[in-house]
């Protein structure tokens, strides 16, 4: 049986990582694919803020685990300490004794080969599959090659592929600009986008996609309008409108749910409720969509807050809240007597514009005998004396 053996930090895995795998079967044909994610590299530190193993040993699941003949080997992780590849191939010795073992690497692996711990052992139970990863490094690998079969009958098998257009370190990179995540599995940029990963910011238009199945078709307008909206508003501001456009779009994610969701999901993340928003169910979106993305789309607490205030205000509100209580009561969607006073209030003094709008929606909730939330009635006040001031 040949079983090909590829290693790494997958520091994330990605859709490079993914052609690999698809490349050397299609050539060598192995029988069993090990991907075997290592715990601590023993060729380089990992970026300071990197995840730890188990996580992206998870995120190797999530990228290679519906590939044909591929397995995720969690022995590197398991044996704790530096992941030298000698020690990792005495246990898959071990294990598959009179087996073929080729293991996977790029061009500067085989460059440095022979400084590896234990590289004449390895050459004597391995064979080499060498992808290129660099342009115009034929020549120098090509006699790399060649001096490791004349020294110790290494047996090299190369690959002849185009470069891999990316690199972990490069998404690591495009990932705190809000990019990168057409290079990964969705899976993979999920859990990434979840858990904040690489202090990872949102892909706007992933998110966009995301959210149109959480919504009614109908409330996609109000949502995208949001969204317009608040990224004007946090520009006239002075606030980061890539936030701003975040907080729109997952402004009201758990809205579609009815009374009975909104109460299971509370239940579900242990929220205390006041008898006031438990009274007024519309109330309650926020509460829940607040928790919700921070969970399933690790919001900020900034862009948290934005979302949990949006309906009832509070008194004191970061300029990010204001940009969002005021880009749902004026997204060009909306129109009812007063909206257009209100938007040009917004833009002119977003103080005086919110205790408009407070007292706008104090005046509605009263008309139509609902129980108004103390925070609004408390925020209406702090505003209305600000003003006057």
């Amino acid at each position: 049986m040949k079983i090909a053996v590829f290693g790494g930090s997958f520091n994330p895995p990605h859709l490079g990582h993914r052609s690999v795998v698809s490349m050397v079967s299609e050539h060598v044909h192995p029988d069993l694919f090990l991907i075997i994610p290592d715990n601590v590299p023993p060729h380089k530190e990992l970026e300071e803020g990197s995840p730890d193993s188990a996580t992206r040993l998870r995120m190797c699941i999530d990228n290679f685990d519906d590939l044909p003949g591929v397995q995720i080997s969690d022995m590197e992780i398991l044996r704790e300490g530096r992941s030298y590849t000698a020690d990792t191939v005495t246990a898959l010795r071990k294990q598959y004794p009179a087996d073929t073992l080729m293991f996977v690497m790029g061009t500067d692996m085989l460059l440095s080969f022979e400084e590896w711990y234990h590289f004449e052992y390895l050459l004597k139970e391995l064979e080499l599959v060498v992808l290129s990863r660099f342009d115009n490094d034929d020549d120098e690998i090509l006699k790399q090659a060649e001096s490791l079969k004349e020294k110790y009958g290494a047996i090299i098998h190369f690959i002849n592929v185009p470069p891999l257009p990316m690199s972990s370190s490069q998404i690591r990179g495009l990932l705190k600009q809000r990019q990168g995540n057409d290079l990964l599995m969705d899976s993979v940029y999920s859990d990434i986008i979840r858990n904040r990963l690489y202090s990872a910011q949102m892909n706007l238009q992933w998110l966009e996609k995301k959210i149109v199945p959480l919504h009614k078709p109908k409330r996609l307008s109000h949502v995208f309008g949001v969204r317009e909206e608040a990224s004007r508003l946090a520009k006239r501001w002075g606030v980061d409108s890539d936030s701003a456009e975040e907080a729109g779009l997952l402004h009201d994610i758990t809205k579609k749910l009815d009374v009975d969701g909104q109460l299971l999901l509370i239940d579900k993340y242990g929220i205390i409720i006041s008898n006031s928003e438990r009274e007024n169910p519309k109330l309650l979106h926020a509460i829940t969509g607040s928790e919700f993305a921070r969970r399933e789309f690790g919001v900020s607490q900034e862009i948290f807050d934005a979302i949990r205030w949006h309906t009832t205000g509070r008194p004191k509100m970061s300029m990010l809240e204001k940009v969002i209580y005021l880009a749902d009561c004026i997204e060009p969607n909306r129109s009812y007597p007063g909206v257009e006073v209100l938007r040009a209030a917004s833009y002119d003094d977003i103080d005086k514009a919110m205790c408009m709008a407070l007292k706008m929606s104090i005046d509605v909730v009263r008309e139509r005998g609902d129980v108004l939330h103390p925070a609004t009635l408390e925020a209406y006040e702090w505003y209305r004396r600000k003003d006057l001031n």
